[in-house]
């Protein structure tokens, strides 16, 4: 009997030029350059992942290395040891301790699409702003 809610996996050994799309959630542990769609599901880059990408996803949780634009209709994990370079659109952040993050911000409840809205002029890219400490929201 096969377990329903199982998500797909790329594997570290596989590497991707183009675009990824699908409606199930992923795992992305290899390395990727194109755009990444899940509209509607859970993005989860694993440790060993690099990507040049950009990402559309309901949930994305980083556990490595980004380069591109996030755009969430839900919640952004960045997790202690991961790096992103590129910014964040969403609903919800997170960011943990030695996350390292370069880019900027938009937390907005219309997060489910276009271009990245300008940040506030009192934001500072790139030095946490995004997240007090212990970096929950």
């Amino acid at each position: 009997m096969a377990v329903e809610n199982t998500p797909a996996r790329i594997g570290k050994s596989v590497v991707i030029r183009g675009e990824v799309k699908g409606s199930e959630d992923l795992i992305v542990d290899g390395r990727i350059e194109g755009t990444i769609s899940l509209s509607e599901s859970r993005l989860t880059i694993g440790p060993n992942a690099v990507l040049a990408a950009d990402l559309t996803a309901k949930d994305v949780l980083i556990l490595g290395q980004v380069q591109g634009n996030i755009i969430a209709s839900g919640r952004v994990e960045l997790r202690a040891g991961c790096q992103l370079t590129g910014d964040v659109r969403a609903l919800r952040l997170a960011i943990e301790d030695n996350a390292v993050f370069r880019g900027k911000v938009d937390l907005t409840q219309g997060a489910s699409g276009g271009a990245l809205a300008k940040a506030p002029e009192h934001a500072q890219p790139g030095t946490g702003d995004a997240a007090p400490a212990g970096g929950l929201f």
